[in-house]
């Protein structure tokens, strides 16, 4: 009776969606997989494979409705200091794991943003292949954010402006005449993309954690409290709801 009722609530909320006013980029901070582990009295590497399975269905779900590119915040730069060697072992195999079964099952684009260099050789050749195997879909746009810090983005970006500036034989007053937001986001990891409409956090937390930060300028910003391996359907279009509802100003 009640997988009934949430797939007519379903039906619902999708019929309240305007197409008009969907974001076209959705980034979502996948949160609460090791909480959804303690709370069943598992391991760690239980909650990232239940985080892991639950993401072609969330993927699924902004394919249906005509969402353009989303954003996966899977592992941070902090991540690989902060986990222990164990489990952020097994974390970097689910990840390259699931890289290859979305390149693999379905016609979605896969672009790797993060610290390339950071990332031990393995998980690199998964991201990488799933990454050329893809590059020619024209499905959904899928960002895999892995070693992935967003100061560090900004710093990759100062860096190759200069390098590319340096190139051409000119002065740095030179470059600091042309310096400009656009050119800085020319060279960001989502170079070419349209900046997140909506950003999703699950399991209750408030806060970026370093997700997106030059992207996010004019982004919505949604907490669901559900964790990630618990997200549902109905959680996902209300967040969607929550965002056509708002009235983005745009600083106007």
């Amino acid at each position: 009776m009640r997988n009934l009722i949430y797939r007519l609530y379903e039906a619902r909320l999708e019929r309240q969606l305007r197409p008009a006013d969907l974001p076209k980029h959705i980034g979502v901070i996948v949160d609460g997989n090791r909480r959804w582990a303690t709370k069943l009295g598992s391991k760690a590497k239980h909650g990232h494979m239940a985080g892991a399975q639950k993401i072609p269905e969330f993927l699924s779900w902004c394919d249906e409705i005509g969402i353009k590119v989303v954003t996966l915040y899977l592992l941070s730069t902090d991540n690989l200091t902060g986990r222990s060697g164990g489990e952020l072992d097994a974390l970097q195999q689910i990840i390259g794991n699931l890289a290859t079964e979305l390149s693999e099952s379905t016609d979605y684009r896969l672009q790797l943003m993060g610290d390339r260099e950071a990332l031990p050789d393995s998980l690199l050749g998964s991201l990488v292949k799933a990454e050329t195997r893809t590059k020619r879909n024209k499905g959904l746009h899928v960002n895999l954010a892995v070693a992935y810090g967003g100061r560090k983005e900004i710093a990759d970006a100062m860096r190759s402006i200069v390098k590319a500036h340096a190139k051409k034989g000119k002065s740095l007053d030179a470059l600091a005449e042309i310096l400009t937001p656009e050119l800085i986001a020319e060279h960001l990891y989502t170079s070419g993309q349209p900046d997140p409409d909506l950003l999703i956090r699950t399991s209750g937390e408030q806060r970026l954690s370093g997700f997106l930060l030059w992207q996010s300028a004019n982004s919505e910003f949604y907490v669901a409290e559900a964790l990630w391996p618990d997200f549902r359907k109905v959680d996902f279009l209300r967040a969607i709801r929550d965002f056509e509802s708002r009235h983005r100003r745009f600083g106007k």
